[in-house]
C-alpha cells in the first residue's frame, strides 16, 4: 500500500463574510519534496500556510498530513513547525536555548536536549557554537538557528513564510542554495511562500502560482516558465513582452493576430480554443526574440521587424535591451545576447529583430 502525502488540500476554503481570501485549493505534497507556494501580495497564500499550522481554521474543505485531518487537532499537536519572515529568535537567550526551546515545552530532559540541539546545529553548519549569544550571528547564520530550531522537534513538514524577505541581494542569493540544500540534508517536506519568482524557481521541485485565493497552475519551475497555463502565470513568471490582439485566422492552433497598433503577428493558442474574432492576450519571452543588424537575416521568421535602441540594461549575463518599435511605435524588450555582437550598440540605433511563432503564446483575453 503506497504512502499517503505528507500534506493534502482537498477544496480548502477560507472566507469572511462574501470575500474568499482562499477558494477550494486542492494539492498534494510528497514526502521530501520542496513546494513553493509563489504570488502576489494579497493573493491569499499567507492565509493558506496560516491553516496548515493551525492559527486558522478553514471555512470548508479539509487539510490533512501523512493522511490524518488536522480539522480537530490544535496547532502545537500538528507534526509541523515554521519559520517566519523575521524569525522570532530571542535574542535574550544562547544559540541552543534557542534551539532547544520546543524541546524544553516538550519537557524533554536536559542531557537528550543538548546532544539533539548539538546534531542538530553540526548539520545546519553550526557545530560548537552553542553557547554563543545568539546576537553575535550573521543574517544567514540566523536563518539556520532558525531551521535548526524547527528541525530538532522532527517535524513532518515545515512552513516557511518568506523567510528570506528581510536579507540583502547577495546573502538573499546564498540563502537560496543553502536552503535548498538543507532540505535534501534533513530530506523533510519543505511548504515555502514568496512573492519572489526566483526563489521559487531555483529551490522548488514543485510550484504552485496562486492568484485571488485559487491555483491557477501547479507544476516543475521549467512547466510554468515555458508553459503556463494562464495568462497570469505567463505574466507573472519570469518577464514577457506583453501584447493585446485580435484572432484574424486559425489553423490547428496556430494563429494569425493583428495587435491593437496594427501589427501582424503569428502565434500558439495556448489552449484557450481561439477562434477568428478573439481578442488575446499576448507574451513573447525576452529571450527567445533574435537580433541582427541586417534585415533579411530574420525573412525566415514567422515574426520580424525593427526597432532603434531607446536603452541598454546592463545587468551581466541578464542584460536586455529596450527597442522602439518601428512598426508600432511601442517598447519590446529583447535579452541581449552574451555573444558580445552587440555589446557597442548605442542609443538611437537601428537594429532587426524576429522569433519563431511558437514563442508566441496566446490566451483569451478576460472579458474578450
Amino acid at each position: 500500500m503506497s504512502q499517503p502525502p505528507d500534506l493534502e488540500c482537498r477544496a480548502l476554503s477560507k472566507r469572511y463574510d462574501d470575500f474568499f481570501a482562499v477558494k477550494e485549493v486542492d494539492f498534494e505534497v510528497p514526502s521530501g519534496s520542496f513546494f513553493s507556494i509563489l504570488g502576489p501580495s494579497g493573493c491569499g497564500k499567507t492565509t493558506l500556510l496560516r491553516m496548515i499550522a493551525g492559527f486558522q481554521m478553514p471555512s470548508s474543505g479539509d487539510l490533512l498530513i501523512k493522511g490524518r485531518s488536522m480539522l480537530d487537532v490544535p496547532p502545537n499537536r500538528r507534526p509541523v513547525s515554521m519559520v517566519f519572515q523575521h524569525l522570532a529568535l530571542f535574542p535574550m537567550m544562547s544559540i541552543g536555548d534557542n534551539v532547544g526551546f520546543g524541546l524544553r515545552q516538550r519537557g524533554v530532559n536536559k542531557p537528550d536536549i543538548r546532544r539533539q540541539v548539538e546534531r542538530v546545529l553540526e548539520r545546519v553548519g553550526l557545530g560548537g557554537v552553542a553557547s554563543r549569544p545568539v546576537d553575535s550571528l550573521s543574517g544567514g547564520q540566523k536563518q539556520r538557528v532558525a531551521i535548526a530550531r524547527c528541525m530538532v522537534l522532527e517535524p513532518s513538514v515545515l512552513l516557511l513564510d518568506e523567510p528570506l524577505g528581510a536579507l540583502d541581494l547577495k546573502l538573499r542569493e546564498h540563502m537560496k542554495i543553502e536552503l535548498k540544500r538543507l532540505q535534501s540534508e534533513f530530506n523533510t517536506t519543505f511548504v515555502y511562500i514568496t512573492h519572489d519568482q526566483s526563489e521559487a524557481l531555483v529551490m522548488s521541485d514543485q510550484i504552485a502560482v496562486m492568484n485571488k485565493g485559487r491555483f491557477e497552475q501547479v507544476g516543475a519551475a521549467r512547466d510554468l516558465y515555458y508553459q503556463p497555463a494562464t495568462a497570469f502565470v505567463a505574466g507573472f513568471v519570469g518577464e514577457a513582452n506583453r501584447y493585446t490582439a485580435r484572432v484574424e485566422a486559425a489553423n490547428g492552433g496556430l494563429l494569425h493576430l493583428v495587435t491593437s497598433q496594427g501589427v501582424s503577428l503569428r502565434g500558439i493558442d495556448a489552449g484557450d480554443g481561439l477562434a477568428v474574432g478573439d481578442h488575446a492576450d499576448v507574451f513573447v519571452r525576452p529571450e527567445t526574440v533574435r537580433l541582427s543588424r541586417k534585415e533579411e537575416d530574420l525573412a525566415e521568421f514567422g515574426n520580424a521587424g525593427g526597432g532603434r535602441v531607446e536603452s541598454v540594461l546592463f545587468n551581466g549575463a541578464n542584460s536586455q535591451l529596450i527597442l522602439r518599435d518601428a512598426a508600432q511605435g511601442g517598447e519590446i524588450s529583447v535579452a541581449l545576447p552574451q555573444t558580445g555582437a552587440f555589446r557597442d550598440l548605442g542609443k538611437g540605433e537601428m537594429v532587426y529583430f524576429g522569433w519563431e511563432p511558437d514563442q508566441t503564446r496566446c490566451y483569451r483575453k478576460a472579458g474578450g
